[in-house]
């Protein structure tokens, strides 16, 4: 008799993170994932307590995901902040639900915005000193003024409000960094 293929956590994982993608996180239930891997929902719950376990460990690999998606951009711009807000928006514009997981969404895994935004690599905090070398005075209160513009437009891409081309984003975010650079001194 031939043996059952098993049903690994990898499987799981991957096919979880693949529906998240498409349909949203709401999506993720026992059932539609079973029926997405090919087997009973039973080597889910055998891996995981619950679906918030599950939803923890897709979580987790969406943090990665931007960390990777941040490093592929090819942004170069000098002024600080600058960068992280055309790949947060165009994460945003690109993987909807991705971006609701990580950014709109209560399953923050503990940690805040702020922690998720500078990540592995001191993103924000790295852009911050650069801006106080820059004779910026307050470089916290300029990332709050800016974050605000830049979340915003993240937002508005999600309900399809956010029409503008990535030029006219990088202009109106060098814009908004250089009048409140000015506000802040």
């Amino acid at each position: 008799m031939a043996r059952k293929a098993t049903v690994t956590e990898n499987m799981i994982l991957d096919n979880a993170f693949v529906l998240m993608r498409e349909e949203g996180f709401e999506q993720v239930t026992a059932r539609k994932l079973a029926a997405k891997v090919g087997c009973s929902t039973q080597p889910i719950f055998r891996l995981y307590e619950n679906m918030d376990q599950l939803i923890g460990e897709i979580y987790k690999r969406a943090i990665v995901f931007f960390e990777d998606f941040y490093r592929e951009c090819s942004f170069t711009e000098e002024l600080p902040f600058i960068n992280l807000g055309m790949v947060y928006i165009r994460f945003a514009t690109l993987e909807k639900n991705v971006f609701r997981l990580l950014f709109l969404s209560e399953h923050r895994g503990g940690r805040s915005m702020y922690e998720l935004l500078n990540g592995n690599g001191g993103i924000v905090s790295r852009d911050a000193a650069k801006a106080k070398t820059e004779g910026v005075k307050s470089p916290g209160e300029l990332f709050m003024k800016i974050w605000i513009f830049i979340h915003g437009a993240a937002c508005m891409s999600l309900t399809g409000d956010y029409d503008l081309s990535e030029e006219e984003t990088l202009y109106l975010l060098k814009d908004a960094y250089r009048a409140y650079a000015g506000a802040v001194d």
